[in-house]
């Protein structure tokens, strides 16, 4: 039987990078990256990194990367329009990085079923400081490149994910272990899934 071929939708970050390796170990084939761009096509709409550096994350991975240009009022329509044409090339699923906001659930399982696709969500429900510890322990690197000034300063800014980061994270009330609620955002730059590692820094992705 052959493996199921999938995107991943994908921002960059550790979430997208652990759903694509937990596919990847249960069959999964992932055959493109489907990410969102901006109208002038500088930066992914999810967490604003700049495309070239998505692209050259692509190029390590050794997996290509659909980046539609989209407005916000025209995310959905654009989205299902990629969709409709990895199907069109033999993709069956998709793969995403959500681990319980239950709208993304509904969204996710809603646009899929309309493009006759299925939603595979392998980290939906696990518990945070699970997921970022198998990713440590799996290998990959990735670093802080963004935050929410509500609740983490601008010294978390460049900061790899360790055992460190989690124990450090923890103290601070009210900031979710995986930034669910959007207070920081991550790129990967390394794991058993890219064919080499990223020699970047903070400054050339945002």
């Amino acid at each position: 039987m052959s493996a199921v071929k999938a995107f991943c939708s994908w921002s960059g970050g550790k979430d997208c990078t652990l759903a694509f390796w937990e596919a990847k170990n249960q069959g999964i084939e992932i055959s493109h990256l489907l990410n969102m761009i901006s109208e002038d096509g500088s930066r992914s709409r999810s967490h604003g990194i700049k495309t070239e550096y998505l692209k050259k994350q692509s190029q390590a991975l050794g997996i290509p990367i659909i980046q539609p240009k989209v407005s916000w009022q025209g995310y959905e329509v654009e989205y299902k329009r990629a969709i409709i044409r990895l199907k069109d090339q033999g993709v069956e699923a998709g793969v995403f990085g959500d681990i319980d906001f239950m709208p993304h659930w509904e969204w996710v399982n809603r646009i899929c079923k309309e493009c006759g696709v299925k939603a595979y969500l392998p980290l939906w429900e696990r518990k945070r400081e699970d997921l970022l510890n198998e990713f440590i322990e799996e290998g990959f690197e990735t670093i802080v490149i963004n935050v929410n000034e509500k609740f983490l300063g601008k010294e978390w800014l460049g900061r790899k994910i360790d055992k460190k980061f989690i124990e450090d994270l923890k103290k601070i009330i009210g900031v979710d272990l995986s930034g669910e609620a959007g207070e920081y955002h991550t790129f990967v730059i390394n794991g058993p899934i890219f064919k080499e590692r990223m020699e970047l820094n903070i400054e050339c992705l945002v």
